[in-house]
């Protein structure tokens, strides 16, 4: 059967101003940064990764002449095993452009279902609940996976290791996702924020963004707090970038990106020192990596299952990183530390790593949160663990207030 969508502006339907995260409420897709991105509701389909581009260019598709080329798209994921991922092709995908522009795109079955969506409110009363937070991995074991991964890069068998560990909130009543995403766009709206089957997050980090054969990487390594006095954090960031551990963790991974990046492009650059990107809880060392493909143009799909993970989520040399956290780490990452975002029938796409997430149960009653660090060889292990605290911060907060 015939797959065939309709695009038109979403102000012939409603002329409410079009805010992401209320279009996408509790139980739909949203990819979103800065008020620029997608909010989707419903599912036709969803198939393996690798297929979301071949499927979509299957779809046929009804649209004024100055629709967008990516309105037709597939919110996705790609897990940190690097085996699997999924793409899920929503019903009716709202788009939103940084000029304001605002699209919705519909399978031709779905526009009733579409309008009632539109007239609904999507935020629901608060109910109280109580929170208990217990940890997965214990502290000593993550600390213990800290100092191997330190001994293993002083002896020489690795560069870096990204050591991480997990902490469950268990709330008494089921977690408001809306209410949820919402905190996360006032303390973390320059971050790409997404909920995606579950998965929830405000990630800082770039992996790769393709528009046309235009691509982009923003990769960042090397983290400091931030305290919300402006002295105090510019002290930090100056300490951060003169900080010879974090330049070499830093380091790492953006010889890793550009050199995986490189066969695929005809110009590749970068940023000639890295610059402090600063988020709600922490600042971190990022560099930005910007090229041109070559042709035939590669799909982003196909970019991001060649990064990921990049060594600020994994390590390098990459295989024996990888072998020296499966033997240490003592967690099942699942899309943590992976890849989330978006890709339509032409290849382009946004995909941030997917850091400063939780995994909810399916009754949304268990957070599954995951923070880590970079370790190398000046790495101190209670440090290490004062690192993830901060990073546990934007998640943690965003679901337990009140």
């Amino acid at each position: 059967m015939t797959v065939r969508f309709v695009t038109r502006r979403l102000s012939e339907f409603s002329d409410q101003a079009a805010d992401l995260n209320d279009l996408a409420g509790s139980g739909g897709l949203l990819f979103v940064r800065n008020g620029v991105g997608y909010a989707g509701i419903g599912e036709i389909t969803r198939v393996p990764l690798e297929e979301a581009v071949s499927y979509l260019q299957e779809v046929k598709h009804d649209s004024v002449d100055e629709v967008p080329s990516d309105s037709v798209l597939a919110f996705g994921w790609h897990p940190f095993s690097g085996h699997g991922g999924t793409a899920i092709v929503p019903a009716v995908c709202f788009s939103k452009s940084a000029t304001g522009d605002t699209w919705v795109t519909f399978h031709q079955d779905q526009e009733q279902s579409m309008l009632e969506h539109l007239k609904a409110r999507h935020d629901q009363p608060a109910l109280p609940s109580t929170y208990g937070i217990r940890p997965g991995v214990s502290v000593e074991r993550y600390l213990s996976a800290v100092t191997h991964a330190r001994d293993a890069v002083r002896r020489g068998e690795i560069t870096k290791a990204v050591i991480a560990r997990d902490i469950f909130v268990d709330s008494s009543s089921a977690i408001d996702v809306h209410a949820l995403l919402r905190r996360l766009k006032v303390s973390f709206g320059s971050s790409y924020r997404f909920s995606i089957d579950g998965f929830v997050g405000a990630s800082p980090e770039l992996l790769l963004e393709r528009d046309g054969d235009v691509i982009r990487s923003q990769p960042l390594a090397g983290t400091c707090p931030r305290t919300g006095d402006p002295t105090t954090d510019a002290r930090l960031a100056s300490e951060l970038r003169s900080s010879r551990k974090n330049q070499i963790e830093h380091r790492v991974v953006i010889d890793m990106v550009h050199d995986t990046l490189l066969p695929y492009c005809s110009y590749l650059d970068w940023q000639p020192e890295p610059e402090v990107i600063a988020v709600a809880n922490v600042q971190h060392l990022g560099t930005t990596i910007e090229g041109r493909l070559s042709e035939p143009l590669t799909s982003v799909i196909d970019l991001v299952k060649e990064l990921s993970p990049t060594p600020a989520l994994g390590g390098y040399p990459r295989d024996a990183a990888l072998q020296l956290i499966a033997e240490h780490e003592g967690l099942d990452r699942g899309r943590y530390g992976g890849a989330v975002g978006w890709v339509d029938r032409n290849g382009n796409g946004t995909w941030a790593v997917a850091i400063r997430c939780a995994e909810l149960s399916a009754d949304r009653t268990v957070a599954h949160l995951f923070a880590g660090g970079g370790i190398v060889a000046d790495s101190e292990p209670l440090a290490e663990l004062a690192e993830t605290q901060a990073k546990f911060q934007a998640m943690l907060a965003a679901i337990i207030r009140p």
